[in-house]
């Protein structure tokens, strides 16, 4: 997976460690269809770009599995908006 992005299954999630922490952005799945929910960023950690890597590898993953994916996080729906090579992803 890009960027040391890696997808936890068991808990639903990309994760991405960094200083200490981990990103998590947390998903669902259906069949042929990953609907990212949410991320998280520690507080400190924020405006340092952790969040945007996190998605980044998790759409790069998700394109690669050959899915889609439904951004109900808003973070993720304005990384998409802001990198149109992810926007085929979106159903």
């Amino acid at each position: 997976m890009s960027d040391g992005v890696r997808d936890n299954p068991a808990e639903n999630r990309f994760e991405l460690d960094a200083d200490g922490a981990t990103a998590v952005a947390y998903y669902r799945l259906s069949p042929g269809v990953v609907t990212l929910t949410h991320t998280e960023v520690q507080a400190d950690l924020n405006g340092r770009g952790i969040g945007s890597r996190l998605v980044h590898g998790a759409l790069e993953e998700i394109r690669a599995r050959g899915q889609k994916v439904v951004p109900r996080c808003s973070f993720v729906r304005a990384y998409i908006a802001r990198h149109p090579e992810f926007a085929g992803l979106v159903l």
